[in-house]
């Protein structure tokens, strides 16, 4: 009987999860510079997270979205990033964000309130996007933007957004892949699956054997990774972009990853996760993964990853002063808070500021 359509999806990974290598390695996997870099930039992520969700449980800041277990997702995808591309983050893109020049600081004011966190200063960053807390709303940015880059006829330019598999049952998740797909868009949509939504386990949301399949009735190129291979997720996100650069359209790439620590500081995950599965999912992580590649490949020790962990606790304790010096001795007024939403405010919205600006003086 003939079919009316077939499909299958591709799994790659190059590192197993004892990082030895499963398939022969692209070619960056074999430069110490690159691969120590990258393994810097998991390392730095880990070492923000923690201190940031400490700030949160001290008062110090808002709610705030770990990347623990996750940082080989947003560092090596962000990695491929070039000064001409446009990163639309979504609120787990940390990683992504501080591999495209935005500032660690600026990502602690946008958690604390301030908007002059998304004021990026970094030339590279400067086209990026928001923080996107709303679900999915950011995929439809990333298509927006990329129909501005083809309208304009701007080549070599790309659009990155990330989402997670909780996500993608959003219906601005599917308008968007649908609009890439009809449209042949540079933009390449990757999915950060840590196996939660929230609470929410990925059997009880889809039917689906994978997420990257979603991209398939898009008509779009559709691919699984394992996330918490660096080099796997590294060249196929750097494949993908170099796609939308050179016009060929739209991609979708899933990243099976899983999340080790709680939705966000308002949450806990001891009341939904499996210790058993908890603890499996820990041998899996990937920065003791690269770290031991690097080591096998005699390009570090132990003392020197120790030193690199040193150096990133010095940066972002850095990076805390610089926010910290913010809040306490240059706090926004409270009329801000509407000064970021128009280029003209609303005349309905008016009275709201003038109230707000009034309390905020007595």
């Amino acid at each position: 009987m003939p079919k009316s359509a077939s499909f299958e999806v591709e799994y790659i990974q190059y590192l197993d999860e004892k990082a030895k290598p499963a398939n022969d390695l692209p070619d960056f996997a074999d430069d110490k510079d690159t691969m120590v870099g990258l393994y810097r930039s998991m390392q730095f992520v880990r070492t923000f997270d923690a201190r940031a969700v400490a700030m949160q449980r001290t008062g110090k800041m808002r709610t705030y979205p770990s990347s623990l277990g996750q940082e080989a997702v947003g560092a090596a995808a962000g990695s491929c990033l070039t000064a001409r591309d446009v990163l639309c983050p979504y609120y787990r893109g940390t990683a992504t964000m501080l591999a495209h020049g935005i500032k660690p600081h600026e990502i602690l004011l946008y958690w604390g309130g301030d908007e002059r966190g998304s004021d990026y200063k970094d030339p590279m960053a400067r086209e990026d996007f928001p923080i996107a807390v709303p679900i999915a709303t950011q995929m439809l940015h990333a298509a927006g933007v990329a129909t501005a880059i083809k309208i304009r006829k701007q080549t070599g330019r790309a659009v990155l957004t990330e989402i997670g598999e909780g996500g993608t049952s959003e219906g601005e998740f599917y308008e968007a892949i649908n609009a890439a797909g009809a449209w042949d868009l540079g933009v390449v949509f990757l999915i950060n699956n840590n196996q939660w939504a929230i609470s929410v386990p990925s059997e009880a949301q889809t039917a689906c054997e994978t997420y990257a399949q979603k991209g398939i009735a898009a008509g779009i190129p559709s691919i699984q990774v394992d996330g918490n291979d660096p080099i796997a997720v590294k060249d196929v996100t750097g494949k993908a972009l170099e796609r939308a650069r050179n016009g060929k359209g739209a991609t979708l790439i899933e990243a099976v990853t899983y999340r080790l620590s709680d939705h966000t500081t308002a949450d806990d995950a001891t009341r939904y996760h499996d210790p058993k599965k908890h603890q499996q999912a820990q041998k899996k992580e990937p920065v003791a993964r690269l770290g031991k590649y690097l080591m096998m490949r005699d390009w570090v020790k132990e003392k020197d990853l120790e030193a690199l962990a040193a150096d990133c606790k010095t940066e972002v304790e850095r990076e805390v002063k610089i926010y910290l010096d913010y809040v306490e001795n240059k706090p926004q007024p409270p009329g801000a808070m509407f000064d970021y939403l128009y280029a003209n405010l609303p005349e309905k919205t008016l009275p709201q500021r003038e109230e707000a600006i009034r309390r905020g003086t007595r």
